[in-house]
């Protein structure tokens, strides 16, 4: 099982058996151990593997103009019809219609409730132009977090890309997630947005993805989602989550 999911070949999942990495169901494997993949919670180094051979976890660049929900009474188009149909998967938080970027969409709920939860500690990071040319301490009243209508909006990171023709590109990562933060946070600060673009979810990036591409994740990456997940959690409560 752990060979079939992409992780590591049938030799090396027999030799991180035999060195008791892997545990089924909160007990220590055995070599020749049978599992259920539909039932099983299957960690190697205390981070989950992908077991169950229906769940599927997809990364999209999404378009513009397609909306982040599985259907429209307005007849946009959603995000679901840019993957399969089958099985039936769910986008992971939300892009705005008249947003782009990268879109996680899976039908795993825990993975997604892991990735959406502002507590998890995944970051969100978006390219974004701008109208004016930020002073650097606009940039640093922006680091800093400003006041909004639902609480402080305070980016993990902000940097001018450039700017040209009156306008700039920043990048800005975001641990929350509310509601067109960005774009409130921007406005705020005296530069309305333009265009925004989601690049990064996590250490996520994939810049070869065309608008309305998709691909399927490696289990590497899910498992990639989980690690950085527990690391924050040790480093907010120091120790390792049980």
């Amino acid at each position: 099982m752990i060979a079939r999911s992409g992780l590591a070949s049938r030799r090396v999942a027999d030799s991180m058996i035999l060195d008791g990495r892997v545990d089924v169901d909160g007990q220590t494997a055995v070599p020749g151990q049978r599992v259920d993949p539909g039932q099983a919670e299957v960690l190697v180094d205390g981070i989950p593997l992908p077991v169950d051979p229906g769940l599927v976890y997809y990364l999209l660049n999404k378009p513009l103009g397609v909306i982040s929900t599985t259907s429209d009474p307005q007849g946009r188009t959603p995000v679901v019809d840019l993957v399969p149909s089958l099985p039936k998967v769910y986008p992971v938080g939300r892009l705005d219609a008249d947003s782009t970027g990268l879109l996680l969409m899976t039908n795993d709920g825990s993975f997604a409730n892991l990735v959406a939860h502002p507590s998890s500690g995944i970051t969100k990071t978006y390219e974004v132009l701008v109208r004016g040319n930020p002073s650097p301490a606009d940039l640093s009243r922006l680091r800093h977090g400003i006041e909004l209508d639902d609480g402080p909006a305070v980016p993990v990171a902000v940097r001018k890309i450039g700017t040209a023709g009156g306008r700039s590109h920043l990048e800005l990562t975001m641990a929350q997630g509310r509601n067109r933060e960005v774009r409130r946070l921007c406005a705020a600060a005296g530069y309305p947005v333009i265009r925004l673009h989601r690049v990064a979810i996590g250490a996520l990036r994939d810049r070869a993805l065309k608008p309305g591409d998709w691909r399927d994740l490696e289990v590497s990456e899910v498992r990639a989602f989980h690690r950085e997940t527990r690391k924050d959690l040790e480093v907010h409560h120091g120790g390792t989550p049980g």
